[in-house]
This record gives structure tokens, sequence and C-alpha cells, in this order.
């Protein structure tokens, strides 16, 4: 139901499943776990996988804590969207590298939830694609400390309002991996 013209494709994005980002996260274990369940199905489904690696003064391009966690593997040919902002959209070729599979549709997983996942879901709902979120398949540091609320009610109030997102011509919503369809 997209808005973008031939776009009858969907992918998974995997959002900043980082060393150092998923360090102490909510359920870390269990999320890279499904996540990595996810990669393997949309591969078996000839489903592209969009891996999206962040990087800042804090975490620097080609170290340790900037890389990808080791459970999940990136195959040759899968594209890898740099970016340093909370948008994967913003100041990347994101877009382009949809466009060039035909992608209308995004299944969203990875981390933080309040941060990159909730910025990139949005990020791609203004820009015409149905975005579902994986609730079971993103997580988030405690940032309690900071004056943001527990990790667990930061997942679970995202996956409530995206739950209910709606705009003309456009779909969202939110499932858990064992729901997901490509």
């Amino acid at each position: 139901m997209t808005t973008l013209p031939d776009r009858p494709r969907t992918a998974l994005l995997v959002i900043d499943v980082q060393n150092e980002v998923v360090e102490g996260a909510a359920r870390r274990d269990e999320v890279v776990a499904r996540i990595s369940t996810l990669v393997d199905r949309a591969r078996a489904e000839d489903v592209p996988v969009i891996w999206v690696q962040h990087s800042d003064d804090g975490l620097k391009e080609g170290t340790h804590a900037w890389s990808y966690v080791p459970e999940l593997v990136r195959r040759d040919g899968e594209p890898v969207v740099h970016k340093k902002y909370g948008d994967s959209f913003e100041a990347t070729d994101l877009e382009a590298v949809l466009a060039e599979r035909g992608v209308g549709r995004l299944v969203v997983t990875g981390a933080q939830s309040d941060v990159c996942v909730r910025s990139t879901i949005h990020g791609g709902f203004v820009r015409g694609y149905d975005v579902t979120l994986v609730g079971d398949a993103h997580t988030t540091q405690d940032l309690s400390e900071y004056g943001a609320p527990a990790p667990e009610l930061v997942i679970a109030h995202t996956n409530l309002y995206w739950k209910y997102q709606s705009a003309p011509g456009r779909s969202a919503g939110t499932v858990d991996t064992a729901d997901v369809t490509f």
C-alpha cells in the first residue's frame, strides 16, 4: 500500500546492532537471536537485508565498539548504510539502496528503540514507505539516569504507539518475530 510507485518489494532493516550500542541493552541476547532468525528467513525468501551502521564522535568507525555483534554476519552483496544521525535516511544512501531494489515496505529491527529505531520508522513512514516494526526484535540501553523510562517501558511504548500509527496511503504496525511476513 506504499505511496511509492513501482516499489512492490519488502526489505529487512537491521539498525545499529553494534557491539557498543547493544552492550548492556535490555534482552540483548534474545533480540539478537530474533534478528538472526529474521535475517535467515529474509535470505531464504530472497528479501533484501539492509544493514545500517552508526558512527559519531563516541562511536569511531573501524573500532570493535563500532563493529556489528559477532552473532550477526553480513553476506557479500548485502548493502551497508553508514549513518551519522538517528534517522537512517538522513544524509545516507538508504533511499537509493531501497529504490534500486524496488522496496516500498520496511520491516525494522535493531537498536536503540528510542533513538535510531524510532527515528528511522518515522523517517521511512513520512517518505512514503509502509513500515512494520518487529516488536520483540529491537532494544535499548538503560538511560534512566538521564531521565528516560526503564528500557522495557521504552520498548513497550514504542511498540504500542507504532501499532496504531496511520497516514493516507501507507501502513504501519508492530508484530512479533513469529508473525513477520515478507
